[in-house]
């Protein structure tokens, strides 16, 4: 299995969850693009120019843009 594979796979279990560091690499071989950071927050944006977002909580990535990716990328925002 791939390793966007195993990060897509984790990402749609809802049990577990990513590591911040895993969640960007996800974005990055899905195609999406690191735009710039401010403070804490560090914009991506997919294919389809869609903003996201996102910052760590602690060392994990938050559920709800994990969710949010997800969303997009099931409705085909991907390379």
């Amino acid at each position: 299995m791939k390793r966007k594979d195993r990060l897509l796979s984790k990402a749609r279990n809802t049990t577990s969850s990513l590591s911040f560091r895993e969640f960007e690499i996800l974005l990055a071989q899905c195609g999406w693009t690191f735009d710039h950071q401010t403070g804490s927050h560090r914009i991506w944006y997919s294919p389809q120019r869609y903003r996201l977002p996102v910052q760590p909580k602690g060392k994990q990535a938050k559920r709800y843009q994990v969710k949010e990716f997800i969303s997009r990328y099931n409705k085909g925002d991907r390379k």
